[in-house]
């Protein structure tokens, strides 16, 4: 089920009062909204949250409705989402956001009540940057590729099929998605080959983009990290069965300092776990396709990485 907040959003800043407006809209959509702030801003009762908003009410939005002029972002979104949720055989719902953030992620995953949501802000997809949103100046056409990138990590918490452990652990925090509980107790390969498979999916649902582009790398970083891809999979070895916050924030994360990237002694670009995640999962995406490369647990892809390289194991 397809999701657009972004009319009520754009409502509130007509207002007479935005900030209590925006606090209604927050009040009337709070599962969902809620699990955005709490996962990729910060507590939304905090009172850190107050600049925050007061920024996002008062950008610049003409090149969002400069693209809600423009291009028709429901159905590509729409079309999106079916193409996905076909590949990946979805046999749980998967419910897609559309929507305005605080210029945090363009994309992401959630889950709330036990139930899969792909969500995308779409200040980020107007083509433009924009110093004042946060937004990052995304192409519209992008929507596909993030949106199949998403409902495969929703798929991979909640399909009944899915073996992967990560599903497990969203049971265990009774059916929330917590990137903080995850990333503290999930191994490293677990949190990496969870990448990987939103990312062989989305080339697979959404064909034709720049290799760079499915892992949000720009072309340098993914020249740079095809050049470290033997070094990166010998020194990760060590890391990927080990868990902790800080190995997801190494791998994971952007805005990383050079000596928190640092693994036997070079420094790692930025977000260097989606191509380590995505050559972890390639050689059972090959052999079982999508639906079940997004639900395969971490030994599972490891035998078909084994397999290609000739391993035999008992």
């Amino acid at each position: 089920m397809l999701v657009n907040l972004v009319p009520e959003f754009l409502a509130t800043l007509a207002a007479q009062d935005p900030p209590a407006a925006y606090h209604e809209y927050l009040d009337r959509h709070s599962p969902v909204l809620s699990a955005y702030w709490q996962n990729y801003v910060l507590d939304p009762n905090s009172p850190h949250a107050e600049p925050i908003i007061a920024t996002a009410l008062r950008a610049d939005r003409s090149d969002l409705k400069r693209l809600l002029e423009d291009v028709d972002v429901v159905a590509i979104a729409e079309e999106g989402l079916r193409r996905a949720t076909e590949l990946l055989e979805a046999d749980s719902p998967v419910d897609l956001y559309l929507m305005v953030g605080v210029g945090a992620a363009n994309a992401g995953e959630l889950v709330v009540r036990g139930r899969g949501i792909a969500f995308v802000c779409l200040e980020h997809f107007t083509g433009r940057a924009n110093a004042q949103s946060y937004g990052m100046g995304l192409a519209p056409n992008l929507l596909p590729l993030w949106i199949a990138h998403e409902v495969a990590h929703a798929l991979r918490y909640t399909s009944p099929t899915s073996r992967a452990a990560l599903r497990r652990l969203v049971s265990d925090l009774g059916g929330y998605y917590d990137a903080w509980e995850m990333g503290s107790r999930a191994t490293l390969r677990e949190l990496v080959v969870n990448e990987g498979a939103a990312i062989a999916a989305s080339q697979a649902a959404a064909p034709g983009f720049d290799a760079w582009e499915y892992f949000g790398y720009n072309r340098r970083q993914y020249r740079r990290l095809r050049e470290l891809d033997a070094f990166l999979r010998r020194a990760s070895a060590a890391d990927l069965d080990a868990t902790g916050l800080g190995l997801r924030l190494r791998y994971l994360s952007g805005g990383m300092s050079p000596a928190a990237r640092l693994l036997a002694g070079k420094v790692l670009p930025e977000r260097a776990g989606y191509y380590l995640g995505l050559r972890l999962v390639e050689n059972y995406f090959a052999e079982h396709g999508g639906a079940s490369t997004v639900r395969a647990t971490v030994e599972e892809l490891r035998q078909a990485d084994d397999r290609a390289m000739g391993i035999q194991t008992a």
